[in-house]
């Protein structure tokens, strides 16, 4: 992890907690719905405030007796988050007072928590109604009640002085660029669990019920010396199978989540093989410009034979040939098997995806490829090639000048990205091309 402080935000069931975690954090990070429960793991985001940094984690709704099922997973996950924390912020209802839930997470809070507690009523909506309801927080037994209005951004400015007031001294940034790596896929294929093997810990929830990660979640991590965040998903199914407005919002979350990570590590159930959503879900990573890295879970369940992983590649490439270039690797997130090879993988994705190319030497590879093999003439005229430079990345992007663009044909330019991939070692990462005539 990093030696950023953590601020932990906790309290009962829809009481605004992922609300203040939004208004706290300056965007909509977690997921907002009156549904009782939306938030079920630990949700990390970097905030700043007086220029100071901090971590703030948003929690599940806190169930103090749970004893079985997700309603204990939850608990265990506050648990974590309460032992990691240097600060805690422990939210209540304003509107409702001190409940009876209220008072057993008091004195959980009590009996595990080291760290500061703050109370902090919410849904306090004029500063009349402020006076009269603090005296009744002090019931919890904690001296410090900051009332806010997480929603209209009532008192939040003066939580957050207090917040960075109560910090330890010398918060600063990370020193290193984290690489940001999602995993995505299908329900139930296993991302979770690959989350918590990458980790080392229970870091998420894991369930056999499809559906169990609503959110996206970040975590921050290190492994050796390289800095991370790995950001688990919620499942992608095919529009038609979309049963709640919810879920909606959890598969746009998960797509946004893609979007501005540097990896995503597409997990695929080795016994179920490749689905349509698989490739689905395949063409958008590609698209969105992220590198690749196919993962195939389950291998525990795939029977032994010694062409076993020989025989899925070939059945993969034929059914993903848009992601020809993400490398494959075998899993089993039950055992173990295979997932500290990940960090290797993720590394050179990661650098082929940042990877800089001289403009001379572009220029040589090309002008070599054409002379070996000249795209198909165009009427008259053959097509050529001016001049050619990698004008940006990641993913690697690269300008061709060329007499006449229409002259050079997709499979022609998928030629040209394969003399490039081979020569410079592209793994895992999209190439894109871009033709500008200029003419003689």
């Amino acid at each position: 992890m990093t030696a950023v402080p953590v601020v932990a935000v906790v309290g009962r069931p829809n009481v605004g907690k992922s609300t203040l975690f939004n208004r706290l954090v300056g965007g909509r990070k977690a997921i907002i719905n009156d549904e009782p429960g939306v938030t079920r793991d630990r949700h990390y985001a970097t905030a700043r405030w007086g220029g100071r940094t901090f971590i703030l984690g948003d929690t599940g709704g806190l169930e103090p007796d749970a004893g079985t099922g997700l309603p204990a997973l939850v608990l265990a996950q506050v648990r974590r988050a309460i032992q990691e924390a240097a600060l805690i912020l422990f939210v209540v209802d304003a509107r409702e007072g001190v409940s009876p839930l209220d008072l057993q997470i008091a004195k959980l809070l009590r009996r595990t928590a080291g760290a500061r507690i703050v109370v902090v009523p919410n849904k306090v909506d004029r500063a009349a109604q402020e006076a009269l309801l603090v005296p009744e927080f002090f019931r919890l037994g904690f001296a410090e009640v900051v009332p806010v209005s997480a929603e209209h951004g009532f008192g939040v400015a003066e939580l957050a002085d207090l917040i960075v007031q109560a910090l330890p001294p010398g918060v600063g940034e990370p020193e290193k660029v984290s690489v940001r790596v999602a995993v995505a896929g299908r329900p139930n294929v296993g991302k979770s669990s690959l989350v918590n093997r990458i980790l080392g810990q229970e870091r998420v929830i894991v369930s056999e019920q499809p559906g169990t990660t609503r959110d996206v979640i970040d975590t921050p991590f290190t492994h050796q010396d390289s800095e991370y965040i790995l950001i688990d998903t919620a499942g992608l199914r095919s529009r038609g199978k979309v049963k709640s407005p919810l879920e909606g919002i959890s598969a746009l979350r998960t797509l946004r989540a893609i979007e501005r990570c540097d990896v995503v590590l597409i997990v695929l159930d080795g016994p179920d093989g490749v689905t349509e959503q698989d490739a689905k879900i395949a063409s958008y990573v590609q698209k969105a410009g992220c590198g690749s890295i196919l993962v195939v879970n389950k291998w525990d369940l795939i029977p032994r034979e010694p062409d076993a992983q020989q025989r899925v590649t070939v059945v993969i490439r034929d059914r993903l040939r848009h992601l020809d270039y993400a490398p494959i690797t075998f899993v089993s997130t039950l055992t173990g098997f295979g997932v500290a090879g990940l960090f290797s993988l993720l590394n050179a994705v990661s650098q082929s995806r940042s990877r800089r190319v001289p403009t001379p030497e572009v220029n040589t590879l090309i002008g070599e490829a054409v002379r070996r093999h000249p795209p198909p003439s165009r009427g008259k005229r053959p097509v050529r090639f001016r001049y050619a430079t990698q004008v940006g990345g990641p993913p690697p992007t690269f300008l061709l000048v060329v007499s006449d663009p229409r002259g050079v044909p997709v499979s022609y330019q998928r030629y040209l990205i394969n003399q490039l991939r081979e020569t410079y070692g592209f793994v895992g990462t999209p190439i894109r091309l871009v033709l500008k005539a200029k003419r003689a």
